[in-house]
């Protein structure tokens, strides 16, 4: 390892509103410039604010082209799709949804023993021989998500590999890595990334010394490229999301809950919605 990836971008997550009415925070959005490559969207989603009134979620809605991946915290995520599954996601667990060429699905929300929702959904693109393919699943459960412990390093694996801890997760285009990632005060970390690959982090709790320069929750933090990745922590301990794949470098054109290579895949989506031939037997 000797090129450190140092940051060059700084994201401050901004307020959204999706589905019936939910409160995100959003660093990253699907646009056609494509900049985090194969990374499409990153959402964190709290239910917390008692003035928030009754619990809204995502009523059943379309997706074509992509990966979701929901990741949850604390409380659950109750899902049903239009191919018969249906479950729940509760706290730790992970669902990594490829929709391929089409699905609908629903994402309701339900709050833990201590009334709290908390959690986050990332999009990963898919590339274009495979945007047509047929939808699946892999629903991991906390209890099957390793966690690799040294030296004050605590890391939930959910894809990719640490120091041969493997995630459950496998099988995915953009070969991502998808880790939590704790570090206790005093420590100074050090992770290979795979070259040409996009790496991002979200700092959700504490603060830490990313390249040189200080991050505190909560903030998304795009690198430069470089084979390693160093973290130092010194009164506090910090708490963040890894996120690296490899890039398709394959234009897009994103449209709401679909995102694939040209205008007219978007309109043909469009038209099979319409006609009701989206879904496919």
């Amino acid at each position: 390892m000797n090129q450190l990836r140092t940051i060059s971008q700084i994201i401050e997550p901004q307020t959204a509103i999706e589905g019936a009415g939910v409160r995100l925070l959003r660093s990253i959005a699907p646009k056609s410039s494509n900049l985090f490559d194969p990374f499409l969207l990153f959402d964190h989603f709290a239910f917390n604010d008692p003035l928030e009134g009754p619990l809204r979620g995502f009523p059943m809605h379309p997706h074509r082209g992509i990966e979701t991946v929901t990741y949850m915290l604390e409380g659950a995520t109750h899902h049903r799709d239009s191919l018969g599954n249906a479950g729940l996601i509760g706290p730790g667990d992970v669902q990594w949804m490829s929709s391929g060429r089409g699905i609908l699905h629903e994402e309701m929300p339900r709050r833990g023993p201590s009334g709290n929702i908390y959690g986050f959904q990332l999009w990963v693109n898919l590339p274009s021989h495979l945007k047509m393919s047929e939808p699946r699943y892999q629903e991991v459960t906390a209890a099957t998500i390793p966690t690799y412990e040294k030296d004050g390093v605590r890391i939930r694996v959910v894809a990719g590999t640490v120091d041969g801890v493997t995630g459950p997760v496998t099988d995915i285009a953009a070969s991502p890595l998808y880790m939590d990632v704790e570090l206790a005060p005093g420590i100074e970390w050090h992770f290979p990334i795979p070259g040409g690959h996009t790496l991002i982090t979200y700092v959700f709790q504490g603060e830490g010394v990313f390249s040189g320069e200080t991050i505190d929750a909560v903030k998304m933090v795009k690198f430069s490229e470089g084979d390693h990745i160093m973290v130092k922590t010194e009164n506090n301990p910090v708490r963040f999301m890894l996120m690296a794949g490899a890039p398709f470098k394959e234009p897009i054109v994103p449209y709401g809950p679909f995102v694939m290579n040209t205008l007219e895949e978007i309109q043909q989506t469009l038209k099979e919605l319409r006609d009701g031939t989206f879904i496919k037997e």
